[in-house]
């Protein structure tokens, strides 16, 4: 009884991963504004506040989620943007993988950068 992924299938699919990374960025977002800047004195940290504040491991998971789900949202906003201009499938294809490498290379260098940060911060 499954249908085959069409174009409009998977059309479906990215609209919906859109709407849902939508709604948990705004959720993340909401909760980084509140512990980044409206319960901290001034509204600011120091780089040194900001590295103890995420040498915390929920902390960490939780930034890293946040950019996660913006990378996706974004990334989903931009293919989609591209699809729109009438694509052929195989550029389509090769658009999406193009993206997906993106996407994967910038959350990888966002992980590491903040990883960094914490372990020079800690020693």
């Amino acid at each position: 009884m499954n249908k085959p992924l069409t174009r409009e299938r998977a059309g479906s699919w990215s609209w919906i991963f859109q709407a849902f990374t939508g709604v948990l960025l705004l959720i993340l977002l909401g909760l980084h504004m509140v512990a980044q800047h409206f319960i901290v004195k001034g509204g600011l940290r120091t780089s040194a506040d900001v590295v103890t504040y995420i040498s915390n491991p929920i902390i960490f998971v939780l930034e890293v989620l946040f950019l996660i789900v913006v990378t996706w949202h974004a990334l989903l906003g931009v293919r989609a943007i591209l699809f729109d201009l009438g694509l052929q499938p195989a550029t389509e294809r090769r658009v999406t993988v193009m993206l997906t490498v993106i996407g994967v290379a910038a959350v990888g260098y966002g992980v590491w950068l903040s990883a960094t940060l914490v372990a020079r911060g800690v020693s």
